[in-house]
């Protein structure tokens, strides 16, 4: 990670589609001239990485929000999240030029609640009907709710969480989703951060060797096991 950090050379990591869509999902809704609905999900404190991660992709949606002048609405469990949430997005409207489009009343706590929660958003998406929805953060029961009430009011939707259960509902009902880590490289596809970029790179390689070491382990362990003039044996459990 750090020699690809300090290179100068290029390098491509692949295209994942949900990230791709953001700016047209922002786009969209700019041109039918409705807001922009973001959501961390209820299961999730500020302390969490999901938690940490959406916020890193809110700051590069509120850029793309307040560079188009498209309204951005941000519904939280959570009073600390929203706090947070408030300096990322202004921040980020003043960092693009914009500080007087920036609107503290958007970003707002409606309950700590659960399904009190996923009712105010549902009544958020019901009367703004915005064109576009980004369900981003640590989701439970509440996800299939939220991505229905999306999906019924045809706004395109990317979700994303690494919730194992709640991945199946955002694929089914969701245009995109970011499934695990995808959520935790997101920031980095989309402001182009080079030692983000590097530490995505660096793991995708891991991988790689990871799973040529297998390989070539079981491919060993096969051939040993079926001769035994081999004498090598670190492969036995």
């Amino acid at each position: 990670a750090t020699y690809h950090k300090k290179s100068r050379d290029k390098f491509k990591i692949r295209e994942i589609p949900g990230i791709k869509a953001v700016e047209n999902a922002i786009g969209r809704a700019t041109e039918m001239a409705k807001p922009v609905l973001f959501t961390p999900g209820w299961g999730g404190d500020i302390q969490r990485p999901t938690t940490i991660a959406s916020m890193n992709f809110l700051s590069l949606i509120a850029e793309k929000t307040a560079q188009y002048d498209c309204k951005l609405i941000y519904p939280t469990h959570d009073p600390v999240i929203m706090a947070v949430a408030q300096e990322v997005v202004k921040e980020s409207y003043a960092k693009i030029g914009f500080p007087d489009r920036y609107r503290e009343d958007d970003i707002s706590y409606v309950s700590s609640s659960q399904f009190g929660y996923a009712a105010a958003v549902d009544g958020i998406l019901s009367r703004k009907k915005p064109a576009s929805v980004f369900l981003l953060g640590t989701f439970e029961a509440e996800s299939l709710i939220l991505a229905e009430t999306g999906n019924s009011i045809n706004a395109i939707q990317i979700a994303g969480t690494d919730s194992t259960i709640q991945l199946s509902f955002f694929i089914v009902a969701c245009d995109y989703t970011l499934i695990g880590e995808e959520l935790f490289a997101a920031s980095g596809y989309l402001s182009g951060d080079k030692a983000i970029l590097a530490s995505v790179r660096a793991q995708d390689i891991l991988k790689v060797l990871i799973a040529a070491f297998i390989l070539v382990a079981v491919i060993w362990s096969s051939i040993a096991l079926f001769n035994d003039s081999l004498n090598n044996d670190w492969w036995q459990f």
